[in-house]
């Protein structure tokens, strides 16, 4: 990509590297994410105009979303829908609206999750897993033990807890990042994964 189209992506001016400039493993990376996503991720386009960002930005999210944990892949991407729709955040509420609807197979529970948690049908475990990330992303400082403990009631242990902590923390900066620059988010994350239309249907 290079740097004149470099306004699809945020409102600044960045230096966007053409694919071709990139170094072997982050055109490796890319080209890995376009055969799996379809397409590469317009956050991580933006964070190539700075190599050593991107390395750590795309192994933190690696590792809070893919590594080993107790929560499941879907539990996490619930979590960064819940932590961006306090924060009216529009690209990850489009990107992670998106996975929430692939992992669950459910595209009402996608749309219900951008909107208000609080409407959905869900497990009791997943229901204090998303009130302690709500509560931790609008009030960090009243975090006490009884909040902790509700976790643990619920099922998580103190590692799931950590986990939630810090997917919760993780999701509260990426918003705030795409927010302050106006990150526009990859066309393709409006359509995938949601029901087909019903014939006569209004």
């Amino acid at each position: 990509m290079s740097h004149a189209s470099s306004q699809k992506l945020t409102a600044l001016e960045l230096r966007i590297p053409a694919r071709e400039q990139l170094d072997a493993p982050t055109q490796r990376y890319f080209d890995t994410c376009q055969e799996k996503l379809g397409m590469v991720p317009n956050v991580l386009q933006a964070y190539s105009q700075n190599p050593k960002q991107l390395d750590a930005f795309s192994n933190f999210y690696n590792c809070l979303m893919f590594g080993e944990s107790g929560l499941s892949p879907l539990e996490r991407e619930m979590i960064a829908v819940v932590v961006s729709s306090v924060n009216h955040c529009f690209y990850c509420l489009s990107a992670h609206g998106s996975a929430v609807r692939q992992y669950s197979g459910d595209p009402i529970l996608g749309e219900q999750l951008v909107m208000n948690y609080r409407a959905a049908e869900l497990a009791p475990r997943q229901r204090a897993m998303l009130d302690f990330a709500d509560k931790l992303t609008r009030q960090p400082d009243q975090i006490i033990e009884t909040d902790r403990q509700a976790l643990r009631d619920a099922g998580f242990s103190d590692a799931d807890i950590w986990d939630i902590a810090n997917i919760t923390g993780f999701y509260n900066m990426t918003n705030r990042v795409a927010s302050a620059v106006e990150m526009a988010p990859n066309p393709q994350y409006h359509s995938l994964f949601r029901a087909p239309a019903v014939a006569g249907s209004c």
